[in-house]
């Protein structure tokens, strides 16, 4: 299946700290929020999920609220330009640092964009069919050692020449999860690491509203 992802996470501190501590999920939150952010939908619960899956089909949203921090994952922020994400999103939880992260292995896509006080830090989107298609903001750190070609893309010199990165999109979007979050979804997996089965995220089945105004019938 590979690693794919499209989320949000809201942070009042280092993500990483809060996740290590195995926050608790505030179920009531979670529901008020998932309402406040998709008001136009009808939202009908499934059954828990976790932070090890966080790319829900197009039908289904996934958040999951904790103490100082939360996750939200749904197919709008699968997008190619992180820094056009919706002011709504961007708006939702004031006194939050924003992050967003999306990779999708069918097409080697990575990008992923971090926000301080409503203003855009970083933004990344690249894959090797469309290039760079975004590079906004100072580099993160867990960034340098890709743009310095200590991870290659490709074995050899002869297929180095056809690839269009020194490095391989996904390889950084794993790098950025672990950076950012604390976890892994593939790779060398290092058990001291967050395990992202240990946080749950409800889940959702999203549903149009469908309201007709005006109209009485005879």
């Amino acid at each position: 299946m590979g690693a794919k992802t499209w989320m949000l996470v809201y942070s009042k501190g280092n993500p990483v700290e809060i996740l290590m501590g195995s926050p608790a999920l505030d179920r009531d939150a979670t529901i008020a929020l998932a309402k406040r952010l998709f008001v136009s939908e009808r939202l009908e619960p499934l059954g828990d999920g976790d932070l090890s899956s966080t790319c829900p089909a197009d039908d289904v949203l996934v958040v999951g609220c904790f103490p100082g921090l939360t996750v939200v994952a749904a197919k709008e922020f699968g997008i190619d330009y992180p820094s056009r994400l919706p002011a709504k999103f961007l708006e939702a939880m004031p006194g939050h640092g924003v992050y967003l992260h999306a990779m999708h292995s069918v097409v080697d896509w990575f990008a992923y964009a971090v926000w301080a006080d409503g203003k855009l830090q970083r933004s990344l989107s690249l894959s090797p069919d469309s290039g760079v298609l975004e590079d906004i903001g100072e580099r993160q750190s867990f960034e340098a050692p890709y743009w310095d070609g200590e991870h290659p893309a490709v074995d050899s010199e002869e297929d180095a020449a056809d690839y269009p990165f020194v490095f391989h999109p996904l390889d950084m979007g794993e790098a950025a999860l672990l950076s950012l979050f604390g976890y892994q979804l593939e790779g060398m997996i290092d058990p001291t690491h967050l395990q992202p089965e240990s946080i749950p995220l409800m889940r959702f089945k999203r549903r149009k509203s469908w309201w007709r105004f005006g109209w009485r019938g005879k």
